[in-house]
């Protein structure tokens, strides 16, 4: 008997251990999608205000 409460002991700590861990990654997760969305907004806003400039990786080289 000691013995099965001694590993649910166990168990019980590496669910709150593994609980902690997925509230971490839940919140870098989420502070990572708000950032991807903001540099989103401000490319799309930096192509918008480009007009009809060419983008680089449009533009032929030099040596052409």
């Amino acid at each position: 008997m000691l013995a099965l409460e001694e590993q649910i002991a166990h168990l019980t700590k590496t669910v709150e251990d593994l609980s902690d861990v997925v509230a971490r990654q839940e919140k870098v997760i989420d502070i990572s999608t708000r950032r991807l969305a903001m540099l989103m907004q401000r490319e799309a806003g930096r192509e918008a205000d480009g007009g009809g400039t060419i983008a680089l990786a449009d533009q032929r080289p030099p040596h052409w």
